[in-house]
């Protein structure tokens, strides 16, 4: 049976007779078809998120597994959280068939290997989560992912454009976001892979704010890695107290460059020792320490 994502496209046949325009116009048409097509999956993805949740908090890690596109997804994901969000680093570990080498050119026959995908799974324990990606729904990396996986004992996830995956089986949650046929017939670098980037930013986004790595809908957990990021840090301090430019530096200088304390300070009026105390106790999560510290949430 051949998956939806390797299906022509009706809507697509006389792609190559036609203007740039209305080339353009016939791929802006399949991508907005994406995001009602993740919407519906969301459910599965709320049960996907508190899964990790869980397994974090138990002392587990997330592990993405994915070949081609959809692991390099995964790696830009995973390696995106920590000037985000703070993460810590080994917290969300992506795998890619092929490993680094295979990040900027295809190798062959590395996605096809089970063996490969449970070698590199051979570090998952029944703590943690995998979450597989496979816009077919049958690549063998990934099932030999999944299979190793719970064999551990560990919560299995396949993200997948295909609602007849084959993998369905091996996974405890399913999110198979129906994109349909591809502009190109099974480029799945196309509409597919654009759904998984949407699932992995919503599904880890999500994962760190439920772990207290946000303040309001700000990043209070930042890294400030170059210039422009410091200066980011400082605009969130003056937007979420209201303090002077001066008094946000102040507060940032004393607290090392680390922004919930200088918050936390700013906020409550505490000094910096005190901030970190009360964010210690209360897991890293703002609105927690302001209330311990006597400030609204």
């Amino acid at each position: 049976m051949t998956t939806p994502t390797e299906q022509r496209n009706p809507r697509t046949l006389a792609i190559d007779a036609v203007g740039t325009a209305e080339i353009l116009q016939m791929v802006n048409s399949e991508d907005a078809r994406v995001a009602g097509a993740v919407g519906v999956v969301i459910p599965e993805l709320a049960r996907a998120v508190d899964a990790a949740v869980e397994a974090v908090r138990g002392g587990g890690r997330v592990h993405y597994f994915g070949a081609g596109t959809s692991g390099r997804l995964a790696v830009l994901d995973a390696a995106e959280l920590l000037p985000t969000f703070h993460a810590p680093e080994g917290l969300v570990v992506a795998h890619h068939a092929g490993g680094m080498d295979a990040l900027l050119r295809a190798v062959e026959n590395v996605e096809d290997s089970e063996d490969g995908g449970a070698a590199d799974a051979v570090a998952v324990t029944a703590q943690d989560i995998v979450i597989g990606l496979a816009a077919s729904g049958s690549t063998p990396y990934v099932a030999g992912a999944l299979k190793a996986a719970r064999k551990a004992g560990a919560t299995t996830v396949l993200v997948t454009s295909n609602p007849a995956a084959p993998l369905a089986p091996l996974a405890d949650i399913v999110i198979a976001a129906d994109t349909g046929p591809e502009v190109i017939a099974g480029s799945t670098r196309l509409k597919a892979g654009t759904a998984q980037k949407m699932i992995l930013n919503a599904f880890s986004t999500t994962l760190m704010i439920k772990l207290g790595r946000t303040w309001s809908n700000l990043m209070v957990d930042l890294v400030a890695t170059n210039k422009k990021l410091r200066g980011r840090m400082l605009r969130i301090l003056a937007e979420a107290t209201g303090a002077d430019a001066d008094s946000c530096e102040a507060a940032l200088a004393a607290a090392e460059g680390e922004l919930k304390p200088a918050l936390v300070h700013l906020l409550t009026g505490s000094p910096i020792a005190e901030a970190r105390a009360a964010l210690e106790a209360a897991q890293g999560r703002v609105a927690t320490a302001l209330t311990t510290l006597g400030a609204p949430a």
